[in-house]
């Protein structure tokens, strides 16, 4: 049975958001200046599952969705609501029944700053800062690798990262790796023939974002982004980090890639992120909602 919440003088109910036209996603996303187009909403779709907030005439008034990784963990992510409806509570009300869905799980999110408040009021602890830089790429050098190899990675061979990357995420996505590399284009890095980085480019918004960028240190991780800007330059280009400052934050700087706006990771349960010095790191996330 599809639950419920009366908004002032009308009722939404939830619905599976598999089942909803994109383009009503599309207009949601527009509505709150998200860049997320029609086929960005279908991709995540696939991966992931989630449920829009709808009036009794059709009319969505608010979404979320969750992605599972592997079977104690998920992230969260396209938590959106109109305004009308924030007013009322259906943002607390979607984020009720995600947690409800994904009892038993820990969570993590990336929270903007008009969300943050409802995500501390329900138990959702601060861990570190997104910083999204975008521009149109220019001026980026060839990059210099230290006994590596750079090279095109096909998607036909993305399980060769799964077991490199579940390092520095700390959890098994494989699935979504799988998923991401149909639609990407990747580079690995190779040194003494084992992995030590690899990245993604796929379309998204205004133009393409670089990530997962997942690396040993930030010069491997300069190296794997600046192989896939120096193939976009003149074009839009994203890339979300948490990295504040550092080689690898003044290079996408450098690169022209100004921060555009913060987020904050944060989680509920288990932390989500856990640095170790000599293991990989995720240097740039795949997306807010994948994380």
């Amino acid at each position: 049975m599809a639950e419920s919440v009366r908004v002032k003088s009308f009722d939404l109910v939830s619905q599976d958001i598999s089942e909803v036209d994109v383009d009503l996603l599309h207009a949601l996303s527009l509505g709150v200046g998200w860049p997320h187009r029609p086929a960005d909403w279908n991709f995540l779709r696939r991966v992931g599952q989630g449920i829009v907030a709808v009036d009794g005439i059709g009319r969505v008034f608010g979404s979320a969705m969750w992605f599972p990784h592997g079977s104690d963990f998920a992230t969260v992510g396209l938590v959106i609501t109109t305004p009308r409806a924030q007013a009322h509570g259906a943002g607390r009300w979607l984020m009720e029944q995600v947690m409800q869905r994904c009892e038993g799980r820990n969570l993590s999110l990336n929270a903007t700053k008009a969300a943050y408040p409802l995500y501390v009021s329900l138990g959702f602890d601060t861990e570190a800062s997104v910083f999204m830089h975008e521009a149109v790429v220019s001026g980026v050098s060839e990059p210099t690798i230290a006994n590596g190899v750079l090279s095109d990675f096909p998607a036909a061979r993305v399980e060769e990262i799964f077991a490199f990357d579940a390092k520095a995420f700390g959890r098994d996505r494989s699935r979504q790796l799988a998923m991401l590399a149909e639609i990407s284009t990747s580079c690995i890095l190779l040194r003494d023939g084992k992995i030590a980085g690899y990245a993604m480019r796929h379309d998204f918004g205004r133009g393409q974002v670089i990530g997962p960028i997942v690396a040993q240190d930030d010069q491997d991780a300069i190296a794997l982004a600046a192989w896939h800007m120096r193939r976009f330059e003149g074009n839009h280009v994203r890339v979300d980090t948490r990295e504040k400052d550092g080689p690898f934050a003044q290079f996408l700087l450098e690169c022209g890639l100004s921060v555009s706006d913060t987020v904050t990771t944060m989680s509920k349960g288990r932390r989500f992120l856990n640095r170790t010095e000599g293991t990989p790191w995720v240097y740039g996330l795949a997306s807010h909602a994948l994380s």
